[in-house]
């Protein structure tokens, strides 16, 4: 494993210096979800929740998001994004129906985007769970996880299907 990086010779935290590296197009894919009742999974399919559309909500907030990561977190450089896509995918449970969120982002520069694409998959959890909260606070939002990364020095990743994490929280 490497050696941390966001630390300068006082053990202090420190932004990363990228001016060295090389531009590459980098993208990154992450996962999230939300598990929710029959009723929340109806007001959502259906459109009938007072606060308006779900989804169209979420996604604009998943992009918002991924838009505004180094303002989330502390030592992310602020980035030139390329395109930023949230989509989503519904599946029934004996527990309910998930919605299963992934936020893809790109962009051509020198440090890579798996930390937008993080940020983009929460926040649009969390937008659901803020829009649903009224019908039912028990929601659950699922592990959010990076599922793949292409491009810069370390390479491409590719989460394995035994890595995703799906049924380690039920």
């Amino acid at each position: 494993m490497s050696e941390f990086t966001h630390f300068n010779e006082q053990g202090r935290a420190h932004m990363v210096d990228i001016s060295e590296k090389q531009d590459s197009v980098r993208t990154a894919i992450a996962c999230s979800s939300v598990l929710v009742d029959e009723e929340i999974f109806h007001a959502i399919t259906e459109n009938k929740l007072e606060k308006g559309d779900v989804l169209g909500v979420a996604q604009v907030a998943g992009i918002m998001a991924a838009k505004n990561t180094s303002n989330w977190i502390p030592m992310c450089h602020p980035l030139s994004l390329k395109g930023i896509d949230v989509s989503f995918e519904w599946s029934e449970e004996s527990r309910g129906h998930r919605l299963t969120i992934q936020a893809k982002v790109k962009t051509k520069g020198s440090t890579g985007v798996e930390m937008e694409a993080l940020t983009s998959a929460s926040a649009t959890a969390l937008t659901v769970y803020d829009m649903c909260k009224a019908l039912n606070k028990g929601m659950i939002i699922g592990e959010t996880y990076l599922l793949e990364k292409t491009g810069g020095k370390s390479g491409d990743y590719h989460r394995s299907a035994e890595d995703k994490g799906e049924d380690s929280w039920k």
